[in-house]
């Protein structure tokens, strides 16, 4: 059978989702979880695999990550949670676990995905929000220009090549994408982003974030975002922005498979904003 779950992390203890030999990542300590929670007998056919609806990289965290695998033990849904929990670090949680249809993949069953950006700035940084934000050195009595980075998030609303904002290691097989809807909510000394598309290329959250930031420190126009758009070239656009702020919030699919949605109860963030 084929079981989904529903998982939350805190990724700053890791190098990433993807699997890597030596390296220290989500998607190997959630395998070893599972496979000592159904043991040697359930593991005779095959190794047990798990696919991800999104690959967070190093230090990046996630209130809505959705997994599948598949499995030959028979467990009830709760079950699931209780027992790969036990075999858990305390930085990662399965919230729910549900049996779903062959037809269902993590991945490609998903249309839509949406992450937040956590930023603090001011004249000194949190050591509360260390790795839980990004953060930026602002003087007291500075503040971002929040208009003109709205007005500059405009023209990313709808399909484009996204080539500018890609990492050279990105192994998209293209890079025109869809956003729906870009949020930037200021509450000083805090600034989120929320933004919402179809999928996203390697490193493009973070360095939207950080070409964002050069419009709202003055550095840029507004129309400045256009054009660093139109050039399909990474040179254009910001440097990569920090990881440690950003959020995988959810994955949206079809209503035929009946995923439940993130356990937002369970995140510092405001409430306000993670209402997805």
């Amino acid at each position: 059978m084929r079981i989904a779950l529903g998982l939350q992390y805190e990724g700053s203890l890791y190098s990433g989702w993807q699997s890597q030999l030596s390296r220290n990542t989500i998607q190997d300590v959630l395998e070893k979880a599972i496979s000592d929670f159904i043991g040697e007998e359930g593991l005779k056919d095959s190794p047990l695999r798990v696919a991800t609806a999104g690959r967070t990289d190093t230090g990046v965290h996630a209130l809505g990550q959705v997994v599948h695998f598949d499995t030959s033990v028979e467990r009830e849904n709760w079950s699931w949670v209780r027992g790969v929990n036990s075999f858990l670090p305390q930085s990662i949680v399965v919230n729910w676990a549900q049996s779903v249809s062959d037809e269902f993949s993590a991945r490609f069953s998903a249309y839509e995905r949406t992450y937040i950006y956590a930023l603090h700035a001011g004249p000194c940084r949190s050591p509360m929000a260390a790795s839980r934000a990004g953060y930026l050195m602002m003087p007291p009595d500075r503040w971002f220009d929040i208009d003109a980075m709205k007005q500059a998030a405009q023209c990313l609303i709808g399909e484009h090549d996204f080539s500018s904002f890609r990492s050279s290691e990105c192994q998209s097989t293209t890079p025109i994408k869809t956003l729906y809807c870009i949020e930037i909510v200021s509450n000083e000394p805090w600034l989120y982003f929320k933004i919402r598309g179809n999928a996203f290329l390697h490193h493009m959250v973070r360095n939207l974030v950080g070409s964002f930031l050069m419009i709202g420190t003055g550095k840029h126009e507004p129309e400045w975002m256009a054009d660093v758009l139109i050039a399909k070239d990474r040179s254009m656009a910001a440097p990569t922005f920090s990881p440690d702020g950003l959020y995988l919030a959810k994955i949206a699919y079809p209503e035929q498979f009946h995923i439940p949605g993130p356990w937002l109860a369970n995140s510092w963030l405001p409430k306000d904003l993670i209402a997805l």
